[in-house]
């Protein structure tokens, strides 16, 4: 059985404050990821092709997709530490 670490009140909104601020950094690079990419610099990448598909599609239809996997595990990372941080950690 997983040992189980009291947070004080302070302590435990001071926990979720990090995690509310990490989840909000990792939405807007997956946005500004996914519009940059796939909206604003689509007409420059519709030049160079990949295969037969312009650059632009694999933005846009796979790039953000890789880049929202990538901060998955960049959440799991972070979380882990900050876990460990506040003495969470398993």
């Amino acid at each position: 059985m997983a040992k189980q670490s009291t947070l004080t009140p302070a302590q435990a909104q001071a926990y979720w404050k990090r995690n509310l601020n990490l989840i909000t950094i990792l939405l807007i690079v997956w946005a500004l990821v996914s519009l940059v990419a796939s909206i604003l610099l689509a007409k420059p990448l519709y030049s160079i092709k990949l295969g037969q598909l312009p650059l632009s599609f694999w933005f846009a239809q796979q790039g953000s997709i890789i880049i929202f996997v990538l901060l998955i595990f960049i959440y799991c990372w972070m979380m882990d530490r900050i876990d460990r941080e506040f003495g969470l950690a398993d």
